[in-house]
């Protein structure tokens, strides 16, 4: 029997990066999964990866419209949605406050606030109707950025604290009917979120850093030597989508390859991954 047997999985923002990598996984857990995404050249991509096998539904998750198409087809399809997954978001370039152009504060912070936060209420509020009916979960993506510096710029970190409150918020208006957790992963291998247009970096992506000066500088801080695929964060949202947690609501999973477990005293790094 797999994780996800029976479970019909709705997973946002899911054409490619960490939101990919879940629903390949889900979708090899047994479930029978829709994917709702803006790029109509991404959903070209997943029609060739996957047929007619994943619903799939073009639209933006900060329009009310577009989440209740999205509603319609899965109800239309399937009768019912057992688990919403959040798995969109744009980044902020990781620029200093003080070298944000004044008269660029206000659109930033509405674009990345719109997406990585607004987008996830809307959606709890559109499908927690039909969540209640199944008993549903809800899981939604925060990050390391929540918890401590340095993982974003202000305001993908303020976003990513505004989503581990949702979280905890939302589990307890949702109870008992409905479970709410979060994942909050550090670092993702070829990390597809793009760069705000507020400041011209929309056609920038996370994966633009050179690769290997990124993975040197994450493995100093972290203590297990691999940068994660979207794929290996999978589980953890599986599980939490699935009935077979019964444990947890109200919990944000820090994924965080051991960064919080030590103090940045000594630089270990090269003689731990060499052993």
């Amino acid at each position: 029997m797999q994780l996800l047997d029976d479970h019909v999985v709705l997973i946002l923002g899911g054409g490619s990066g960490l939101g990919l990598g879940v629903a390949r996984h889900c979708l090899g857990e047994g479930a029978r999964v829709v994917i709702m995404e803006i790029s109509g050249d991404k959903l070209v991509d997943l029609k060739g990866e996957f047929g007619d096998e994943v619903l799939l539904v073009q639209g933006d998750v900060t329009r009310v419209e577009d989440l209740q198409a999205c509603r319609e087809a899965v109800i239309s399809r399937w009768g019912r949605l057992d688990a919403l997954i959040g798995a969109q978001g744009i980044f902020d370039g990781n620029i200093p406050l003080k070298n944000v152009p004044l008269d660029r504060i206000e659109s930033l912070f509405d674009e990345v606030l719109h997406i990585d936060v607004l987008g996830y209420i809307l959606a709890a509020r559109v499908f927690v109707a039909d969540l209640e009916k199944t008993m549903g979960a809800i899981v939604l993506t925060s990050s390391t950025a929540a918890y401590a510096a340095d993982g974003g710029g202000l305001f993908y970190s303020a976003a990513k604290g505004a989503v581990r409150s949702i979280v905890n918020q939302l589990a307890f208006e949702f109870a008992p009917h409905v479970r709410v957790n979060g994942v909050a992963p550090s670092g993702i291998a070829n990390s597809q979120l793009r760069g705000p247009a507020a400041l011209g970096l929309d056609s920038h992506r996370q994966s633009d850093i050179p690769k290997d000066a990124f993975l040197q500088q994450f493995l100093t801080l972290t203590l297990m030597p691999t940068l994660p695929t979207p794929e290996e964060y999978g589980p953890l949202f599986a599980y939490l989508a699935s009935r077979h947690n019964t444990t947890m609501t109200g919990q944000t999973i820090v994924a965080d390859q051991g960064l919080f477990n030590r103090a940045v005293i000594s630089n270990g790094t090269a003689d731990r991954v060499g052993q």
